[in-house]
């Protein structure tokens, strides 16, 4: 197995973009854009210190 080349990505999009269709595709990207932002939200919660999130439950 080598790395994707021009033809190989092509081939990838036009698949999903017949598996989609072309008013699904922005729907999942938004989707997506959504679920990235909320678990790089979680993960700097979870860096907190804990009296810092103790102070802001109070």
């Amino acid at each position: 197995m080598g790395r994707l080349g021009v033809t190989e990505i092509l081939v990838i999009l036009a698949v999903v973009l017949l598996l989609f269709g072309g008013k699904k595709i922005p729907e999942l990207m938004k989707g997506l854009g959504s679920g990235i932002k909320e678990f790089k939200n979680a993960a700097k919660d979870d860096n907190q210190p804990a009296d810092k999130k103790e102070e802001e439950t109070k």
